[in-house]
């Protein structure tokens, strides 16, 4: 399955949720945001949401300021 995080392509060998997918890129941390395909996925959600073929992710780091 192929997708794409923050513009560069991944081949995902087997189905993944979102936390799983970060876990094994060890980009699972604190302060992490992530949309997939435009649409913010609450971090709450992150174990029950499963990652799509063609699904196009951004990870960032969220900010706090003022």
């Amino acid at each position: 399955m192929k997708i794409r995080l923050n513009e560069e392509t991944l081949e995902l060998e087997k189905p993944v949720n979102i936390e799983q997918l970060l876990n094994q890129l060890n980009r699972l941390q604190p302060g992490t945001a992530l949309a997939i395909n435009q649409i913010i996925i609450p971090r709450s959600a992150w174990h029950q949401h499963q990652v799509q073929e063609g699904d196009d992710i951004l990870l960032f780091q969220a900010i706090a300021g003022g």
